[in-house]
């Protein structure tokens, strides 16, 4: 928590319950969660926590790099960042589950791409995890 809290700092961001409550509970379920499942979440230690609250911080931390987006079923979903080491993630469309893909293939991109410099990427892979997969067989 203390690197989050200097983030916040660095970033002249004032360091709230709430911040650091959204941010321990990301920390907690390591997995693609909505602001619809955040509002849930907080509203057990802050009863009526507002939408825009929600919103609001969502972006910020995203905004400093404390959470990582993506879309999943048209809605906006954030994580927090992986800042240890560069990987890219498969993500299950159920349940927002992610796995991490170690192999980068950006090097072979580049070769492929004649007359281009590639300067950033993320990849995603998309599907069903293994517990979604055996659900809907079931």
């Amino acid at each position: 928590m203390i690197q989050y809290k200097e983030r916040l700092k660095e970033n002249r961001l004032k360091i709230t319950q709430k911040r650091m409550r959204m941010i321990e509970l990301f920390l907690q379920e390591d997995r693609y969660l909505s602001a619809k499942d955040i509002q849930e979440l907080m509203n057990k230690d802050y009863p009526g926590i507002s939408y825009d609250t929600i919103y609001r911080n969502l972006y910020t931390l995203k905004d400093i790099e404390v959470l990582e987006q993506t879309t999943l079923s048209g809605e906006m979903h954030y994580k927090i960042a992986c800042t240890t080491h560069h990987h890219h993630h498969f993500i299950c469309d159920e349940c927002g589950d992610t796995k991490v893909i170690r192999y980068c293939p950006v090097e072979t991109w580049q070769n492929e791409l004649d007359d281009v410099e590639i300067k950033n990427h993320k990849v995603e892979l998309y599907g069903l995890c293994g517990v979604c997969r055996r659900t809907r067989i079931s």
